[in-house]
């Protein structure tokens, strides 16, 4: 338990010393802790410690520990790669998914949302067309955020990157495209996330704009790979 709020002390004071560096108010920065292959515990831990919003990359896992967790008020983040076959589960289960790069994938989370509440998405951009990567690509953002805000049941929050390791000129890019679609959506109040910077390079990621930095490793320790 201390540990983990040691760890999570650290990384929050790490984001404010970011947000001073970029002369930002700390306030602009959520953490999501990405708590994938980690135990249930280890979330309710860090929930009594004051964390709110958690990110998983694993669809039957993640049912487990919503299901596991169901008397907490957490904010379920879906991070991974979005599979057809599995929007069903998002779109009942889960606040957000940021890993939304294909129309047909928007459309049909829309359809299976059942909620009062939209869920709220994040389109995943290939800012620096990495072959190994999934997300859109930066030409086809445009088009993509105007189909989608046409959907019922999703609230089109912003762009979600994963750049190449060290490849910090990917947040600069990413920032001038969120700023370019903002200037062109229809609803820009709603147009408020840019999903980016892990633990290893979220201050760059915060001096280029970030507003939503995810973060594994520097709160819960390297991955348990071994999971149900």
């Amino acid at each position: 338990m201390n540990d983990l709020h040691a760890a999570r002390q650290q990384v929050l004071q790490r984001i404010a010393s970011s947000c001073v560096a970029a002369q930002r108010d700390v306030q602009s920065v959520q953490l999501l802790a990405v708590s994938k292959t980690h135990p249930s515990e280890m979330i309710r831990q860090m929930y009594v410690d004051g964390q709110r919003a958690f990110g998983e990359n694993y669809v039957q896992e993640a049912l487990d520990k919503i299901q596991q967790l169901a008397g907490l008020d957490i904010e379920w983040h879906f991070i991974g790669h979005v599979q057809r076959n599995k929007t069903k589960h998002l779109a009942e289960h889960f606040d957000w998914v940021h890993g939304v790069d294909r129309l047909v994938i928007a459309q049909r989370l829309s359809q299976q949302r059942q909620h009062e509440r939209p869920l709220n998405i994040c389109l995943q951009v290939n800012i620096d067309q990495q072959d190994s990567k999934d997300g859109c690509q930066p030409a086809e953002v445009a088009e993509l955020v105007h189909a989608i805000s046409q959907l019922p049941n999703l609230c089109l929050r912003g762009l979600m990157i994963i750049p190449a390791a060290g490849h910090h000129q990917a947040f600069v890019e990413a920032q001038q495209l969120f700023e370019q679609v903002k200037a062109m959506h229809q609803h820009p109040e709603h147009w408020d996330t840019l999903s980016m910077g892990m633990s290893g390079d979220l201050d760059a990621a915060i001096a280029a704009g970030a507003t939503m930095v995810r973060v594994g490793t520097a709160l819960f320790g390297q991955r348990d790979y071994h999971r149900s």
